[in-house]
């Protein structure tokens, strides 16, 4: 058995014939009788206390803690006592990823499991725990592949905790615990009309935006980040090397979603519109940190700009701009006096990579040029996501064979040919 159970109650002491006799100590009748007492794998005493009449449960732990220790499972008591939003703080400030999935992960943390689960002590999750936990963000969350997300971020924490000998195991794969379901995920991309009934409602300054967005698939992020120095007007091709991005309440430049520079063809109308952009409003000058808010500075020359001159801020162009535009294109009801708009995620800004994706699907392009184009690290993702847009292999026989009754009539081949065998 690892350690042993000191008895509170009584001290061992010589007696009158210099042998040892158990007598009463002056802590006797009170507090907590017994305290089993081990070393831990640090090399220093842990200790645990029991009431009177609970040897057998302390020697019990005792064992149970031998055998933890014997098997990888042991956790530091201390330390499983350590509350889920205090190991997620430090869990997302050490986040491994790149910029951008550490804030979304800081704020799905923040806003969806900190208020319900964040004052719990590491040490006391229990499946059930997790359960009353997705059951409550059920409620507030109705979107299960939204949901799936969240939980997904909660579990990555307990793993690293777990991997942080601070958990025995992880809640999350407990047998009863079900993760929200991806759902139906189905992109419904706008049609063409939708396209231009938004670029139309928008303020000139903003209109480019779409066209970057549904011409050329770059996320929001890049095109408001969209700097003259990527841009390569005669040679046809956009660099995204970085973005715009809003990192705990204020804004840095990084490396495009993934962290990898791509290429991507720019159409020749999108560059007459961006051209036109700039001579009606010009690129202007921005210096922001790169990465992380105390980041090294680095300057660009963004195509857009906000009302006062400098970069745009994204919040108030979703709220002030975008949504009144999509509003005004039908995709939106127009709020009530003194109402918001209503929350519109399937149509923010990447729709406009939707559209772009199916746009090049119907024209033939493959999977993994769309791949690369839109800055996806696997290719699998993206034939997940659009293979309901590609044209099926009956649609591309019908399309050929419509093709060629559609050619020009020759002596050496075509229908009136086969006509005559």
């Amino acid at each position: 058995m690892a350690g042993h159970i000191q008895d509170r109650w009584f001290k061992t002491e010589p007696g009158p014939t210099g042998k040892p006799v158990r007598v009463r100590s002056d802590r006797y009748g009170t507090g907590l009788r017994y305290r089993a007492r081990y070393i831990g794998p640090d090399g220093t005493e842990k200790s645990k206390s029991f009431r009177d009449g609970q040897k057998r449960l302390a020697e019990k732990w005792l064992s149970k803690t031998e055998t933890d220790m014997s098997s990888g499972q042991y956790v530091d008591p201390k330390a499983s006592r350590t509350t889920f939003r205090q190991y997620a703080e430090r869990w997302v400030y050490s986040h491994a990823g790149e910029v951008n999935s550490g804030e979304g992960a800081e704020r799905r943390l923040r806003l969806h499991a900190y208020p319900g689960i964040g004052s719990r002590p590491l040490g006391s999750f229990k499946p059930e725990h997790v359960r009353t936990w997705l059951g409550e963000l059920k409620k507030s969350m109705p979107n299960e592949a939204h949901r799936r997300v969240v939980a997904a971020t909660v579990s990555a924490v307990f793993n690293a905790a777990v991997d942080d000998e601070l958990l025995a195991r992880n809640p999350f794969k407990a047998r009863s615990v079900q993760m929200p379901k991806t759902g139906d995920a189905a992109v419904k991309p706008w049609t063409a009309d939708q396209v231009f009934a938004v670029r139309t409602a928008l303020p000139a300054r903003f209109s480019m935006a779409v066209d970057l967005g549904a011409g050329c698939g770059l996320r929001q992020g890049e095109v408001f980040g969209c700097s003259v120095d990527e841009v390569d007007f005669a040679g046809g091709w956009i660099t995204v090397n970085h973005q715009l991005k809003r990192l705990r309440g204020r804004f840095v430049f990084a490396p495009p979603k993934g962290g990898k520079t791509r290429q991507v063809p720019l159409p020749g109308a999108v560059a007459d519109a961006l051209r036109a952009h700039a001579a009606a409003f010009p690129p202007v000058t921005v210096t922001l940190p790169w990465r992380t808010v105390d980041g090294e500075p680095v300057t660009r020359r963004l195509y857009f700009s906000g009302a006062a001159g400098l970069h745009v801020r994204v919040s108030h162009f979703n709220d002030r701009v975008w949504k009144p535009a999509l509003a005004v294109a039908g995709l939106i009801p127009e709020p009530g006096e003194d109402e918001r708009y209503a929350s519109a995620r399937e149509h923010g800004m990447h729709a406009l990579r939707h559209f772009y994706a199916s746009v090049l699907l119907d024209a033939g392009e493959n999977i993994k040029a769309l791949s690369r184009y839109l800055g996806h690290s696997d290719a699998g993702f993206t034939l997940r996501t659009y293979t309901h847009l590609m044209p099926s292999s009956e649609q591309r026989t019908r399309k050929a064979v419509d093709d060629l009754y559609r050619e020009p009539p020759n002596e050496d081949h075509g229908p009136q040919t086969a006509h005559g065998d």
